[in-house]
């Protein structure tokens, strides 16, 4: 069973039909005790980040998923906000304390061409640039759909599996262990997304065998 969790940003309807749509057993929670069953772990969001982190605080989850993810090597996927979280730190309205599994800050996209317009809203190619079981079988430079304002400015180069140009390089994706994140939304992203599920999902049992 994969856990989405349910912290009060944003609908997560979308992407549990995906997984379901896919023949995955999944669940959307707000017990972080549930998380202890799963065998993979899925963080969406959309909205602020101070208000996204707090509401982990308040309900628990940063310490599960310290345990579950940090600790115990579980699958990871964080969709845009859940991206977004693991950094150290975002500069979004203030400055805010994030999950700190990756070094960097959330930055504004600050575009070098006034055509590029904020938010970063729609249709944009990625250019892959590592290896990465989520992009298996996937063209060259795929398309997705992205919806933000912030991106994650990353201090580990080595852990960026994508980028995306949006008059600026941004972080389309990272990969570290366990942990895969994107900032676009493959639950939006019709075939190239469906695809990019699935092949977490593939990952999430093949680490489910080895373990």
């Amino acid at each position: 069973m994969i856990a989405i969790i349910d912290y009060s940003a944003g609908n997560l309807q979308s992407i549990y039909n995906a997984f379901e749509a896919l023949g995955e057993d999944v669940i959307i929670t707000k017990d972080p005790s549930k998380l202890k069953d799963a065998k993979a772990i899925v963080l969406p969001g959309v909205g602020a980040f101070r208000d996204g982190i707090n509401n982990l605080r308040d309900m628990g989850f940063v310490e599960a998923l310290n345990e579950e993810i940090m600790q115990k090597k579980k699958p990871y996927l964080g969709v845009c906000l859940g991206l977004q979280f693991l950094a150290e730190k975002s500069l979004e309205h203030g400055e805010y304390e994030g999950l700190g599994w990756i070094k960097g800050a959330v930055k504004k996209i600050e575009p070098n061409d006034r055509k590029f317009k904020i938010p970063h809203m729609g249709w944009n190619d990625i250019k892959i640039t590592k290896d990465s079981a989520l992009f298996n079988g996937l063209v060259d430079e795929p398309v997705f759909y992205f919806v933000h304002s912030y991106y994650l400015d990353v201090d580990e180069n080595e852990v960026v599996s994508s980028t995306c140009w949006h008059g600026q390089d941004i972080t389309a994706s990272v990969q570290k262990d366990n942990i895969f994140a994107v900032q676009f939304h493959p639950e939006k992203s019709q075939g190239a997304g469906l695809k990019v599920l699935k092949n977490f999902i593939e990952f999430v049992n093949r680490s489910e065998k080895d373990a």
